[in-house]
């Protein structure tokens, strides 16, 4: 999720661990353990972009890591703060560190939890900014924040912030598998024989669905809002993994393929390959477009090494898919 969530999040868990004793100390240290997990991000100025790519959310975002450094973090605390109870603030800083990864599981990008392990969790059913999970969150943060620690008030807002996110956040699960079947059931209804079907939500919200499915040649991408009355109308985007040719053998290259868990499309346009991640679909609404949110363009250096260079994004096309988003979320 987004780091203002995170923030948000540690603040309320670190005031439920120590706010009785520490107060508003408390929601500072966890907002600031709340947002240490996606310090990875910086991995991208040290690394190649395959690499950092399978850095973030990795071993930050695991429970190894939580539990290896709350108990250093909490030991730095008592270094320079009056309350000296190391137990304490390591309890907070594994609580802040542990729902961080928790809450990223719910999004695309998921998150490796379980690290070193190889395992990805990615339930998909929020996106990473969701207005609706983190607004009604903050306001009951800084309404405790307002009250003496002592007071039940203090923590009845807080409480209320985390049952309203999560109350949230399950109710999101109800809707993707709402939207999941719908898709199911337009793709039965028109005889579309599938591989396998993949569902997220939109930007910015829960109404609206995308699905990525997979054919044996291509990959069908649709949207359904909860709003539409028309049936479901698939795109259709070819495979074309041939395109890569001996390519297909590089390390690198199977990295990325990993990474993009097998969903990922091909392009070549003036004898340039790139390589698109499937997973978070596209920068337009317009049919057959190909401005993918995720591109990446292949290149072999001097020293026969695949190399992956992600595409910038262009502003105006992602002001243009919020506006476009928001018409289609009205319904079709």
């Amino acid at each position: 999720m987004d780091s203002l969530t995170q923030i948000v999040l540690g603040a309320a868990v670190g005031e439920v661990v120590l706010g009785k004793k520490n107060g508003n100390k408390a929601m500072l240290y966890g907002a600031i353990a709340g947002t240490i997990p996606d310090l990875d991000v910086f991995a991208s100025y040290f690394t190649d972009t395959v690499s950092a790519l399978e850095i973030h959310r990795g071993f930050t975002h695991s429970i190894l890591f939580s539990i290896v450094f709350a108990p250093i973090f909490g030991w730095l605390v008592t270094r320079y703060e009056k309350y000296k109870d190391i137990k304490a603030w390591s309890w907070l800083f594994f609580w802040a560190f542990i729902t961080h990864p928790i809450l990223d599981a719910h999004t695309t990008w998921g998150t490796q939890l379980f690290w070193p392990l190889d395992v990805r969790l990615a339930f998909k059913n929020i996106f990473v900014i969701d207005p609706l999970y983190t607004l009604p969150f903050l306001v009951f943060l800084l309404l405790a924040m307002r009250q003496k620690r002592t007071t039940k008030k203090r923590s009845y807002y807080n409480k209320m912030g985390l049952l309203v996110s999560s109350g949230y956040l399950l109710l999101t699960l109800l809707l993707k598998w709402i939207a999941f079947n719908k898709f199911k059931d337009a793709l039965e209804r028109q005889n579309i024989a599938y591989i396998q079907l993949d569902t997220r939500p939109s930007a910015l919200n829960t109404i609206l669905w995308s699905a990525n499915v997979e054919t044996k040649d291509n990959y069908l991408l649709g949207n359904y809002s909860f709003f539409d009355s028309q049936p479901v109308r698939f795109e259709t985007y070819p495979k074309n993994h041939h395109l890569l040719e001996n390519l297909i053998k590089d390390k690198s290259v199977q990295r990325m393929i990993a990474i993009s868990e097998g969903w990922y499309i091909i392009q070549k346009n003036d004898k340039n390959l790139y390589f698109n991640d499937l997973r978070f679909g596209l920068l337009s609404l317009e049919p057959n477009s190909q401005n993918f949110v995720f591109k990446y363009k292949v290149t072999v250096n001097d020293a026969n090494e695949v190399m992956f260079t992600e595409v910038p994004k262009n502003s105006k096309n992602g002001k243009k898919l919020l506006s476009d988003l928001w018409d289609r979320l009205k319904g079709n």
